[in-house]
């Protein structure tokens, strides 16, 4: 399906489906189907070929609403966007653009937020999703999401539960299998970690026989609550809660972005080589989408400056 060059492909698939490959490999999916009450990514495939995430919980049947990656809040008006208990859905209206490239592959969608009763979008979201490779099947997956409100000015509730969530595959959770929850603070586990404010997480564990991988899930200091304080658990589960000590006003002149990065990686995490990395991604400028407006020309995304 993948030829090798460019090293970084973006492929748009049936059913509101998009594939990113590196060096002919896919490595993670994009799904917006209307049969989910949200879009999510399934799966982050890591250098052995193997998944890293899962969809639902492993224990828990009422979880179904943790889809591998995902975008989501508790909270929204009161309205819950978060579990599949609730009318709430969000849907992509639109792709504005789909570049490959040898240094990196980018997407750009457009998404709503409805509460299922009224026709009329409370949140209207932009998403930027960049692939990058690393070194030997390692990559870089970025997430860039602006969301403004439809209104004036709409209120996401305090709550553990958004903006971005993952979770793990079995296998390297730690109730669930052989993986390990650390932090950018040098410790591990969830005890010493969830409510922490801390600049990355990471969940490693064995995938297989002698075969150690794991996500590194990065904070970018131009968020709002950076470092942001984490709800982590052993189980398999790892998100920076934006909204977890006072709400976030969201207005309808100027949106409020959220930069945030997933490093999928071999063996355990390095305390030394995350914080290279998140020095670096820290270090980067967002992306802007620019509309070309001459007929059957898709957007444009760029670094901003």
């Amino acid at each position: 399906m993948f030829a090798s060059k460019p090293r970084c492909q973006v492929l748009p698939l049936p059913d509101q489906q998009v594939a990113f490959a590196v060096d002919g490999v896919e490595r993670v999916r994009w799904h917006a189907s209307d049969q989910c009450p949200r879009p999510f990514f399934f799966p982050l495939v890591g250098p052995s070929g193997l998944p890293l995430t899962r969809m639902g919980h492993p224990g828990a049947s009422n979880h179904d609403h943790h889809r591998s990656v995902w975008f989501a809040h508790h909270r929204v008006l009161g309205i819950d966007f978060w579990s599949d208990q609730s009318t709430a859905v969000i849907r992509q209206t639109q792709w504005r653009s789909y570049e490959d490239g040898n240094e990196e592959g980018r997407m750009a969608v457009d998404l709503a937020w409805y509460d299922g009763h009224n026709p009329e979008a409370l949140i209207l979201q932009e998403l930027v999703v960049a692939i990058r490779p690393a070194q030997e099947g390692e990559f870089f997956l970025e997430l860039q999401t602006s969301m403004r409100s439809v209104s004036p000015q709409l209120e996401l509730g305090v709550t553990n539960f958004g903006l971005l969530a993952v979770r793990v595959a079995k296998t390297i959770s730690n109730v669930f299998g052989s993986g390990m929850l650390t932090g950018s603070n040098g410790k591990s586990g969830e005890k010493d970690l969830f409510g922490q404010s801390l600049s990355w997480v990471d969940y490693s564990g064995e995938v297989d026989s002698d075969v150690i991988e794991g996500i590194t899930y990065f904070d970018h200091p131009d968020n709002l609550t950076f470092p942001s304080k984490w709800h982590v658990r052993d189980d398999g589960w790892m998100g920076a809660s934006v909204c977890r000590d006072q709400p976030v006003m969201l207005r309808s002149e100027q949106p409020i972005t959220w930069r945030y990065m997933l490093y999928v990686h071999a063996g355990p995490a390095s305390q030394q080589r995350m914080d290279q990395v998140a020095e670096s991604f820290h270090a980067t400028s967002g992306f802007e989408v620019l509309q070309d407006t001459r007929p059957h020309h898709e957007a444009v995304i760029r670094r901003g400056t």
